[in-house]
């Protein structure tokens, strides 16, 4: 027998207890202090916490669309998986266009890779939603670019492209537009579905308790 800790309760409560010993929040407010740990949390890393960046307006924006109603959309179908449907304060429709056979066309059309063709297909509704990334550096880069063509806003981005290409460029691209659109990312190759799933899980949560 390996002497390990079983209990659920008891492992949840340490989690958060190491985190809190481990990461220094000095400067977060209570919302953003909250979705940095849920965010720490999915990756067992504190030391990421000073490579997050954030809007002043993350929190207030997200869960005011999230409450209001907002779609969510995802680059990657890893991203919807990871969503705790039940924290979500109004069913809010989650929405991955990926698989879409029209992305596939647009790809072609567009020499592009699918996961920035899949961003025309949020247009119609991408104004006030939630847009999530927790794979793909050229979704990120191409929303960007369709916000700046004149495209509505989400009313937030949470942006966790991970890997070696394009991943650091795209997240410091968001960082360094004048778009003025609420966001938070984390700088570097580091990134993932689970940092994203859980970053909106976060706001999920706290938009329900605030209803």
């Amino acid at each position: 027998m390996y002497d390990y800790l079983r209990d659920p309760a008891a492992i949840y409560a340490e989690s958060f207890a190491t985190i809190e010993r481990e990461a220094d929040f000095a400067g977060f407010d209570a919302a953003l202090q909250a979705v940095a740990t849920r965010i720490i949390h999915a990756c067992g890393m504190p030391e990421i916490l000073p490579d997050l960046s954030y809007h002043r307006d993350i929190c207030t924006s997200a869960i005011a669309a999230l409450r209001n109603g907002a779609p969510i959309f995802c680059d990657c179908e890893m991203v919807t998986h990871g969503i705790i449907r039940r924290f979500l304060p109004a069913d809010n429709d989650v929405i991955c266009t990926l698989n879409n056979s029209e992305t596939v066309d647009i790809a072609a059309r567009e020499k592009t890779t699918r996961s920035a063709a899949a961003i025309d297909l949020w247009l119609d509704r991408v104004e006030n939603s939630v847009a999530v990334f927790g794979n793909a550096p050229t979704a990120l880069f191409h929303l960007l670019e369709q916000i700046e063509n004149g495209a509505p806003k989400p009313a937030a981005i949470l942006a966790f492209p991970v890997g070696f290409v394009g991943a650091a460029e795209s997240k410091q691209a968001m960082i360094d537009s004048r778009l003025d659109v609420p966001y938070i990312t984390l700088r570097g190759r580091k990134g993932g579905s689970a940092m994203a799933a859980a970053a909106l899980n976060a706001l999920a949560s706290l938009a329900g308790k605030s209803k």
